[in-house]
């Protein structure tokens, strides 16, 4: 069967993460520059292989002060380690419509094995002819086993950051059209 080839379409997607602040709130961040593909067998998504990454510098929590702190050294260290990359070593089918994926995230030089929630959302064709496919992925790591030690206490002795970080990614892929020989 035909490799199919598929490009994240960036215009669609979304990429976020959020943690606890004090452990009584949440700060979400999202990465605005990152790019992906998915090679499959045919048409089935099933045990496709996927390669994401994400450009550091491009990390916005909705406050400047804090974004640059998260791309110090204290964190992810952007200007050593300028992407967060994750790369597929298995899919699996769990539902009709839900997998697991299994992969090797990679930041600041760390590599770990995570495994996340994929929801299928489908395929559709859009106005121009492009084949789609929706993907809603969500998961949790650990920061501190990629690196990212920062934390603070408040004098009443808070932990100002969390060690647990949930990652959210609502993505779609576009098909990639086959060349036609001439």
């Amino acid at each position: 069967m035909a490799t199919t080839k598929w490009v994240l379409d960036p215009t669609h997607s979304e990429v976020q993460f959020k943690i606890k602040h004090l452990v009584i709130s949440t700060v979400t961040g999202s990465f605005k520059k990152f790019e992906g593909t998915a090679e499959t067998e045919g048409d089935s998504f099933e045990n496709a292989h996927v390669r994401f990454s994400a450009d550091i510098d491009s990390i916005d929590t909705n406050q400047e002060q804090r974004d640059q702190h998260l791309k110090s050294a204290d964190f992810f260290h952007a200007e050593q380690h300028p992407k967060l990359v994750f790369e597929s070593t298995g899919l699996r089918k769990t539902g009709d419509d839900t997998y697991k994926l299994q992969g090797n995230m990679t930041i600041r030089d760390v590599t770990r094995p995570v495994e996340l929630d994929v929801e299928y959302g489908g395929t559709a064709t859009d106005f121009y002819g492009n084949e789609k496919a929706g993907f809603e992925v969500s998961g949790k790591i650990s920061r501190k086993e990629f690196g990212l030690t920062w934390n603070g206490i408040t004098e009443a002795g808070a932990i100002v950051v969390s060690d647990d970080v949930k990652l959210f990614a609502s993505v779609q892929f576009a098909k990639v059209k086959e060349e036609v020989a001439a």
